[in-house]
């Protein structure tokens, strides 16, 4: 970002977005995957508890992966659009987005198809609370309010269910999916202990019934007549129990974040060679895309050393811009493990870094624009990257 210059407009924001779009088209790139924000964060940040208070400008312009998309492929040829991640819990809930989703399958259907490629859809629930609330996602008593890590949990999964089963073209009414149930086991036993004797349960209750956020009669959505052959859907949730309940209604794939640890992404591929919906086919690892920030640096006037040096710091300004924004203070030890996340120097080490960190069927989300709005910055990334990386692991 030009701080100098200030932030630009949405309006350049969204044509930016397009040029970039196009540009990684160009360089064969699968999909790009586009951030979901809602509302201005600047009113967040003179309140009381501001949520980001040194954070300049918008977190993301995304309010409707579905526009985007529309406008996307019939100015490119080959690569699929993908959310990272579509909030089913918001604007009108999951029975909107189900409904959404279809009707741009019928409209744009034939364009996916006849240029073999799929609309991506990555979901699950919102990253901060004020945007849900606006929607009535919040605690509707004393109970819930107590449990509400877990409560939260129940809430994607009821959404995740809805969302799939009518998504799917099934009739259905909220009656006919089954109510969702914290278990004491999910929470702290403290916590848990206060919940009963504020819903007046007895001590020993194992089980609590969470009554629906959307209670509707049964129906069928509109339009009828499409299939999801051109549809993939990714859970963005590490919820074991999450995986496995969307796995029983539709092969659902399973999203990472860069800050993921290995062993949780292990533990997650285990799981899903045994969970994943049959109709999906046998689980492949690349089925988990892996998200990594990559700076390149392949400036031919530079030795690899100063090609190394030179990408190393603008990493490095990338996660003490990061941190600073998040938090207001640079913290060392987060941006020495924000690095760590990190792909970067010259087109050799980009190359025996990724080969080193990732399984050779891994699936990359390579992040191309962290910590800039410069759309020609972002494309340079890129090309840097294609150029000079990509042809090494075919060599």
């Amino acid at each position: 970002m030009n701080l100098g210059q200030g932030p630009p407009s949405d309006r350049l924001l969204y044509d930016n977005l397009f040029r970039q779009i196009c540009e990684a088209d160009t360089l064969g790139f699968d999909t790009a995957w586009i951030g979901e924000a809602h509302f201005s964060i600047k009113t967040e940040q003179v309140k009381p508890e501001p949520l980001l208070p040194h954070f300049n400008g918008e977190l993301c312009i995304n309010t409707d992966i579905l526009q985007i998309a529309a406008k996307a492929i019939y100015q490119t040829k080959r690569i699929g659009i993908g959310s990272a991640i579509r909030n089913i819990l918001v604007n009108g809930g999951p029975v909107a987005h189900a409904e959404a989703i279809r009707t741009f399958l019928t409209i744009h259907g034939t364009e996916l198809e006849n240029s073999h490629r799929k609309l991506h859809i990555g979901f699950g629930i919102g990253r901060f609370a004020y945007a849900n609330e606006v929607y009535g996602i919040k605690a509707r008593n004393e109970l819930e309010r107590l449990l509400w890590p877990q409560v939260r949990n129940c809430i994607l999964l009821e959404a995740s269910t809805l969302f799939l089963r009518l998504l799917k073209g099934e009739t259905l009414g909220s009656t006919d999916i089954s109510p969702a149930v914290l278990f004491k086991s999910e929470a702290p036993a403290e916590t848990w202990q206060k919940a009963l004797e504020v819903a007046g349960l007895p001590d020993k209750t194992e089980s609590i019934t969470i009554p629906p956020r959307w209670p509707f009669d049964r129906i069928k959505l509109l339009p009828e007549d499409i299939g999801l052959n051109n549809l993939e859907l990714v859970l963005g949730s590490h919820d074991p129990k999450l995986q496995h309940h969307v796995n029983t209604i539709h092969p659902v794939k399973v999203f990472n974040l860069s800050v993921t640890p290995a062993a949780t992404i292990d533990a997650t591929h285990e799981r899903m060679t045994t969970a994943f919906h049959a109709a999906g086919g046998p689980w492949q690892r690349s089925y988990i895309p892996r998200t990594v920030m990559i700076f390149t640096c392949a400036d031919a006037h530079l030795s690899e050393a100063e090609q190394n040096e030179k990408a190393s710091i603008e990493a490095r300004e990338a996660m003490e811009a990061y941190w600073r924004a998040m938090e207001g203070t640079v913290d060392q030890k987060k941006v020495e493990e924000g690095m760590e996340n990190a792909v970067y120097g010259c087109p050799s080490k980009v190359f025996r870094d990724l080969k080193e960190r990732f399984h050779s069927e891994d699936r990359l989300m390579t992040w191309f624009d962290f910590n800039t709005n410069d759309a020609e910055v972002v494309i340079h990334r890129m090309r840097a990257f294609v150029d000079n990386v990509i042809p090494l692991f075919r060599s």
